[in-house]
């Protein structure tokens, strides 16, 4: 039987090995809009990694991505929800997001996302549900309403 995944407490020993697993998922997207940089890159991933809600992702004891689930008053914001490379595209990002649409159908609050333009990104959270509500000349704003 396959080792389950689950959530754990993200904790600063798990900056330095997520900012390396976020590089190595979003270093061609970014390079496409000229926004790689990688004290950028730190930045911007530091600025998130300390906000209240980020999880870990774990496969048994390995860290294998994170997510952060930040629960406002009237929505919950998605962001930096990164899986190593070699996880992409065999289910597990779907069944980590059902799990995350769960908890927020749950709290009865609709859920925000950004997204790169042209992402593979933007087609896995159209298929769950998301509809396009904004878009900057870099990103697209997506939100799913309560089920």
């Amino acid at each position: 039987m396959p080792e389950a995944w689950r959530f754990a407490p993200a904790s600063e020993v798990d900056f330095e090995p997520l900012l390396a697993l976020r590089i190595e998922v979003m270093r061609e997207h970014l390079e496409r809009v000229f926004r790689y940089d990688p004290a950028r890159a730190r930045r911007v991933f530091r600025e998130a990694f300390d906000g209240p809600g980020m999880r870990l992702i774990l496969l048994g004891e390995e860290r294998i991505g994170c997510v952060g689930f930040r629960i406002g008053t009237s929505v919950i914001k998605l962001d930096s929800f990164y899986l190593a490379r070699r996880l992409h595209n065999g289910g597990l990002g779907t069944g980590i997001l059902k799990v995350l649409l769960g908890e927020a159908d749950g709290l009865g609050l609709p859920v925000r996302l950004e997204v790169l333009h042209g992402s593979p990104a933007d087609r896995f959270y159209l298929r769950h549900g998301f509809v396009k509500v904004g878009e900057d000349d870099i990103e697209a704003e997506y939100e799913r309403a309560v089920r």
